[in-house]
Order: structure tokens, then C-alpha cells, then sequence
């Protein structure tokens, strides 16, 4: 219970941040953020139709899909920060902080990528095309921001077309690399790590770890020096869960030897969930 009360107290914090980025520093200077929320700024700005109304309308159908592919909890946390951001949208002043307009594009690009980030870290989603990017990652393993980033060409097209400006365009398009650089810099699950721990008390440690989603692999090793025989046991796990296995090697085996490696790509069976 208090695990859903802090991740729901995420998603509305991320979803706060989200509308700021929007309301004091992209919209005051018609610039686009990514995906839905990029798409209802275009109807906002080219309509009479209000841009909070549009977000919320056209998250519906993808929000559905969402709840058939990835379930109910991540589209339940998804469904809260549209709803929260579609609130603020309507109650904070549309006023620029920044009267450049770059600059408003990085700081507003940054904002929505921490409130986004925030959001996936927790298990949820600010809905739209970040919904989409997690079905796609759920089966291909892609960074979301990048993934998010590939999407939104299409927008930023429709913005130079609409407002034969490039340099609103290229400006938009500053917003939502920033934005996706900083989703992947928050939301590090993505990033894959391969840990190998020498340990004296393996079947404690193995009872501990094969708890949790990831595999472990028993390999018997001898010390040069020594030449005495201990296990190593290896497993690859993601930088997120990290800290979780880090505690478990303390709390098991203080004196176990740890190295931790960076890993470029997997294959095989990994669950990304």
C-alpha cells in the first residue's frame, strides 16, 4: 500500500513539472513538445479547441491499447498523470519565463523529460506516445526516450509545414531531444549491467537472488595465489535494480568481491518488465 502511495505521489509530482514545462515555457512561444502532447499543441495553436481537452481526448484510444498490452497497474498510473497534467494545463498561466526562445526550449524540453522520466522510474507513464514507446521497448530493447525521439519527427514536420517557420521547428526539435535525453538519463532501466560476484557463501546468496526476475549463473573458479575453489556467480540485471542487488550482496556476504560491468547488448531470454 505504501509502495502505490509513493509511486502515485511520483506520477502527480511528474505530471506538476510536465505542466509547468508546458504552460511557462513551450506554449508562450507556440513551440511543440513530443507526441500527443505535441499533437493537441498543433490543434491548439492552428484551432479554436482547448489544448488541455485535446491532450485528454486523444490519450483515450491509446490509453485502451496500453491497458490490453501492458496492464492495468501501468496504465492505471498512466491514466493519473494525463488526468493531473490535464488539470494544470487549465489552472496555470500560459506565461513565458523566458522570453528567448531557445532557451525556453531547453529548459521547457528539460522539464517534461524529468516529469516523464519520473513517471516510467515509478512504473507509470504521462500516456500518448509514451505509452507506444513502452509496447515497443517491451519487445525490442530500445532506449524509451530514443524511441520517443523517432516518433516525433512527424510532429516537428507538421510544425514547419503549418507555421513555415524552421526556426520554431528546429527549436521544437531541440525540446524533444532535450526531453528524451533526459527521459533516458531518469528512467535508467533500460541500461543493462552485468555483475560477477566471488562469494564463499553461495547457497545463501542464491536463495536471495533467484527471488528476484533475473537468472544467475554458477561458475566454479580457483584462486591463482591461493588455488582455493569458490563460485562466482554471474548475473545481468538492469542499473534500476542495482541498488537492490548491491544490499542483498551486503547483507548476505560482506566479503564477497563484486565487479560490476556495463553491458552493450543481450541475447536470449531477458525480461525487460
Amino acid at each position: 500500500m505504501l509502495k502505490v502511495i509513493w509511486r502515485s505521489i511520483a506520477i502527480i509530482i511528474g505530471a506538476i513539472v510536465i505542466a509547468c514545462g508546458f504552460n511557462l515555457f513551450l506554449i508562450p512561444h507556440h513551440l511543440l513538445s513530443g507526441g500527443v502532447s505535441g499533437v493537441a499543441m498543433l490543434i491548439g495553436y492552428f484551432s479554436p479547441f482547448n489544448i488541455s481537452v485535446m491532450y485528454f481526448v486523444i490519450n483515450i484510444p491509446i490509453l485502451v491499447a496500453g491497458w490490453i498490452k501492458l496492464g492495468r497497474r501501468f496504465v492505471g498510473y498512466s491514466m493519473l498523470s494525463v488526468i493531473v497534467v490535464t488539470i494544470l494545463l487549465e489552472y496555470i498561466p500560459v506565461e513565458a519565463v523566458a522570453s528567448d526562445m531557445l532557451l525556453s526550449s531547453v529548459f521547457g524540453g528539460l522539464l517534461v523529460g524529468f516529469g516523464g522520466g519520473l513517471s516510467f522510474r515509478v512504473g507509470g507513464s504521462t500516456g500518448g506516445f509514451d505509452v507506444i514507446g513502452s509496447i515497443v521497448t517491451r519487445h525490442r530493447d530500445f532506449p524509451v526516450g530514443t524511441v520517443l525521439v523517432a516518433m516525433n519527427t512527424v510532429v516537428i514536420l507538421a510544425v514547419a509545414y503549418l507555421e513555415n517557420d524552421w526556426n520554431l521547428a528546429l527549436a521544437s526539435m531541440l525540446s524533444m531531444y532535450v526531453t528524451g535525453r533526459v527521459i533516458d538519463f531518469v528512467h535508467i532501466n533500460h541500461i543493462k549491467v552485468t555483475v560477477f560476484i566471488v562469494t564463499d557463501r553461495t547457497e545463501e546468496l542464491l536463495a536471495k537472488l533467484l527471488i528476484r526476475p533475473r537468472g544467475v549463473t554458477r561458475i566454479k573458479t580457483q584462486g591463482a595465489f591461493s588455488h582455493k575453489e569458490k563460485d562466482m556467480l554471474m548475473t545481468v540485471t538492469t542499473r534500476y535494480e542495482l541498488a537492490e542487488l548491491r544490499m542483498i550482496i551486503k547483507e548476505t556476504d560482506p566479503q564477497a568481491f563484486v565487479n560490476i560491468v556495463e553491458t552493450v547488448g543481450v541475447m536470449g531470454q531477458f525480461r525487460r518488465g
